[in-house]
């Protein structure tokens, strides 16, 4: 089972197609999405939680992963998939 993938995003967001492919890539078929463009107060509550305003925010489980960079940093590090394994 693999953990459950939250990104914080907008409709024309380079990175975020790029962290979604690499997801993908992963065996991640479900990536639960907020579009904070059409909800701005989302925007506002992922400020507060990630302390970042740029999208995407990706959380795997609750662990706040970051943006494109940082999850293909993980990815990198091998430390990617037992994340997404939920380990």
């Amino acid at each position: 089972m693999s953990a459950r993938v939250l990104m914080y995003t907008t409709a024309v967001c380079p990175y975020c197609t790029m962290a979604e492919r690499l997801l993908k890539s992963k065996g991640i078929d479900t990536i639960e999405k907020i579009r904070v463009d059409l909800e701005p107060e989302q925007r506002v509550a992922m400020m507060e939680k990630t302390g970042r305003r740029t999208v995407p925010q990706i959380y795997i489980g609750d662990t706040h992963v970051g943006g494109f960079d940082d999850l293909s940093a993980l990815d990198r590090e091998g430390k990617l998939a037992p994340l997404l394994q939920g380990e």
